[in-house]
């Protein structure tokens, strides 16, 4: 049986990408859509989850962070899982998700490309490997109509290095004026905005006389619709809770080692 999916920001560009692959997808199905401004695209499209009648497993949700209860409500009511595939969440969002996974299926990630996930995975080891003996900074550099800076990914490849340290790391959001030598104890993020660039990520562990890089760059927002539905595929029929794409790639690795 196909993976029923429900479109959330079904005619925007994300929303209409993911629209396409499904089309060709042996295994998952778009059944319905919601839109603030809903137009003909091939598959039923509401305005509000209210007004949904078809029955289905996931939501992929591509719209903006507002409206997030909603969502949440639809999902935790009808036992459907859902993918949030926006970014841009408050800290009263992320409590509000924190709270609704008690009931509700739920797959979160900053990034849903598996390219910069295992990147993510990849500067953890390098972080336990150096140590506290290496610089860490993070470039990021997206689009000029991006609205939040730093990125989720930046803070989620912060995060991800910070755990080694115990959390003790401080985040410091570019430089400016005199500020004195860097600490020991700083993850420098900076975020660069221009032109259509679609996302590129750049984590730098500077130590002495050597520098290493680990770069990702995506060239296309396809990679985010492809991982989008992988993870709702991944997380249909799921305990309630919340998910990561750390859980998918562990399932996927498992399953290519037992084949």
């Amino acid at each position: 049986m196909k993976t029923r999916i429900i479109i959330c920001g079904a005619c925007g560009k994300m929303g209409g990408t993911v629209l396409e692959l499904l089309s060709g997808d042996e295994t998952a199905v778009a059944v319905a859509g919601v839109d603030l401004y809903p137009r003909e695209i091939g598959i039923p499209v509401y305005k509000s989850f209210s007004e949904i009648k078809e029955q289905a497993d996931v939501i992929i949700d591509f719209s903006s962070a507002e409206n997030l209860k909603e969502r949440l409500d639809f999902a935790r009511d009808n036992n459907v899982a859902i993918v949030l595939a926006s970014t841009g969440f408050t800290p009263a969002d992320l409590a509000l998700i924190n709270e609704y996974s008690a009931t509700t299926t739920i797959f979160k990630t900053a990034n849903l490309s598996l390219g910069v996930n295992l990147m993510q995975a990849i500067c953890k080891t390098v972080a336990e490997v150096l140590g506290d003996s290496y610089d860490v900074e993070i470039i990021e550099r997206h689009h000029n109509l991006k609205k939040d800076a730093p990125s989720g990914t930046a803070l989620m490849l912060a995060d991800s290095i910070n755990e080694v340290f115990d959390s003790q790391k401080e985040y410091v959001n570019g430089r400016e004026g005199i500020v004195g030598a860097r600490k020991r104890s700083e993850i420098g993020i900076h975020a660069v905005r221009g032109g259509t660039i679609v996302g590129e990520h750049e984590v730098m562990f500077a130590g002495e006389d050597e520098i290493i890089t680990i770069t990702h760059s995506a060239r296309s927002k396809r990679i985010f619709a492809v991982g989008a539905i992988k993870a709702a595929k991944f997380v249909a029929g799921k305990p309630t809770g919340v998910y990561a794409m750390k859980e998918l790639l562990t399932e996927n690795s498992a399953k290519n080692n037992n084949q």
